[in-house]
């Protein structure tokens, strides 16, 4: 996907602490955070998003600790959706 495609699917979230289905072209499908922290617009001109996966979203939430996130190439996404509730996550 393109920095504008994931920039626009960022943007209409609701706010941002929503969690996202990301689909790969290449491997499976992970739960995931976007965050938005200090390097996310030198990231972001790169197409390299920092993510928390699911299996950290309780850490992360406790301590906002963004070594617990991983950097994703925004070219290797197929799909973006938004997890409709933490039923799902």
């Amino acid at each position: 996907m393109s920095i504008d495609e994931i920039e626009k699917f960022i943007s209409n979230a609701k706010n941002d602490n929503n969690y996202v289905r990301i689909s790969f072209k290449k491997r499976d499908p992970i739960n995931g955070l976007f965050v938005r922290d200090k390097d996310f617009a030198d990231l972001k001109s790169k197409n390299f998003w920092r993510i928390v996966p699911q299996s950290q979203f309780e850490s992360y939430q406790a301590t906002k600790n963004i070594n617990l996130a991983k950097i994703f190439s925004g070219s290797d996404f197929s799909k973006l959706s938004l997890l409709k509730t933490n039923a799902e996550v």
